[in-house]
């Protein structure tokens, strides 16, 4: 199960998965081919377990590669 995290951990993370990005401004996201992820704005706030494991569901990642990026 995915734990709360920082958005820099989350977007080095997706980066290690092979997304690029991310782009954006109000609506940032980051792309793996044709697949497009929608990643929470700038806080200074973690982000939510539960946030997490609907990130990664839509990454199409499972819990175990999630665990090892």
């Amino acid at each position: 199960m995915p734990r709360p995290i920082s958005r820099r951990e989350l977007v080095r993370k997706l980066r290690s998965l092979g997304f690029t990005g991310p782009v954006g401004g109000r609506h940032p996201f980051m792309e793996k081919g044709t697949l497009r992820v929608h990643i929470p704005n700038e806080h200074h706030q973690e982000i939510s377990a539960g946030l997490v494991v609907r990130i990664v569901r839509r990454a199409d990642v499972d819990e175990a590669e999630w665990d090892r990026a």
